[in-house]
């Protein structure tokens, strides 16, 4: 056994000192001094244009690299939404642009003039403008209330993903204690960590804990290995309405339904991306289409319908449903 004094100087060392994988010099770099593990969205706009693009993981403590090429935009936007797995409502840093995103990992160009998001797994939120100075390159921090250091953000970070795995690291203040050494050591036994960097603990952690907890909003998790395409089904008014596709790389989620759920069911399909081999599937009928789409009914061929499955929302708020290796596997639900 390691004894209480060792631990708590491996837990000062690897949580204090800076990300060797921290970009030097970037474009347009973001760094997380919140104690939540952030994802980064930015939107570079050039008249009548703009390209917006997502979602970049910033760990607490780190900087990230949203844009590698100077920036030349007339200006740019951003917003950051806190991970899945923590516990609570999801945080926001933004303002009050609305642009268009996915929540998957996206990359897009719309016209800025335009009033609505184009593509059926397309929607808005309101982004903060930066004040760029006309540099080339640029870095923006993200705070919260308690204004902490990087290296303070790391370990308030820490704390909060042990706490949202069940663990009692202490308060969630940038100071450790016995508490903090004691739930350090039990999540490197429980999940295998002894010799994990800060990256791969915090990737453990947020891992596990995005699997103990359901959001508001229909949410899939693709829990393999391979990237997979994600459609979904639900009852409008009694009709059938059909949306997708949701690109979720391997170990990814994403909320197809974005607001708290008010369906008794929710139908799902996905097929991987490479090859297109169905790994959930049902008997309900809903149509597909080839790029992004919304259809509403099932007049379409026979060869653009697909059986899709049936996952019981009544009386819940969020649901989470989770691919893995051998298809729908088991559920996460937030009740009303």
């Amino acid at each position: 056994m390691v004894p209480m004094r060792g631990l708590l100087v491996l837990l000062i060392l690897v949580l204090a000192a800076p990300l060797a994988t921290s970009p030097a010099s970037a474009a347009l770099k973001l760094c997380n001094r919140t104690s939540y593990i952030l994802y980064g969205a930015v939107s570079a706009v050039t008249s009548p244009g703009s390209v917006t693009q997502g979602w970049t993981r910033i760990i607490p403590g780190d900087c990230a690299t949203a844009i590698s090429t100077p920036l030349t935009a007339q200006s740019y936007m951003v917003y950051a939404r806190s991970s899945l797995g923590h516990a609570g409502q999801q945080k926001a840093w933004g303002g009050d642009f609305p642009v268009c995103v996915k929540d998957a990992d996206f990359r897009t160009a719309e016209k800025v003039t335009l009033p609505y998001c184009t593509g059926a797994d397309m929607f808005a939120l309101n982004f903060a403008a930066l004040d760029t100075g006309g540099k080339r390159d640029w870095t923006m921090n993200f705070d919260e209330e308690a204004q902490y250091t990087l290296s303070d953000a790391q370990l308030v970070g820490a704390k909060r993903l042990l706490k949202d795995n069940g663990f009692d690291p202490g308060p969630l203040t940038p100071k450790p204690d016995k508490l903090t050494t004691k739930a350090l050591a039990g999540a490197r036994a429980k999940f295998g960590l002894d010799k994990a960097d800060n990256a791969q603990f915090f990737a453990a952690l947020e891992n596990a804990a995005r699997k103990t907890g359901a959001p508001a909003g229909y949410t899939v998790c693709n829990d393999t290995k391979d990237g997979l395409l994600v459609a979904t089904g639900v009852l409008e008014n009694g009709k059938p309405v059909s949306r997708g596709w949701w690109t979720l790389g391997g170990g990814a989620c994403a909320r197809t339904i974005t607001s708290e759920l008010s369906q008794d069911a929710v139908w799902l399909f996905a097929q991987r991306q490479k090859g297109g081999a169905v790994t959930v599937s049902g008997p309900q009928k809903f149509c597909l289409a080839n790029g992004a789409f919304e259809i509403a009914g099932v007049a379409c061929a026979p060869v653009m319908q697909a059986g899709f499955v049936r996952t019981n929302t009544a009386k819940l708020a969020g649901y989470v449903a989770h691919i893995g290796p051998n298809g729908l596997g088991a559920s996460q639900t937030r009740p009303k």
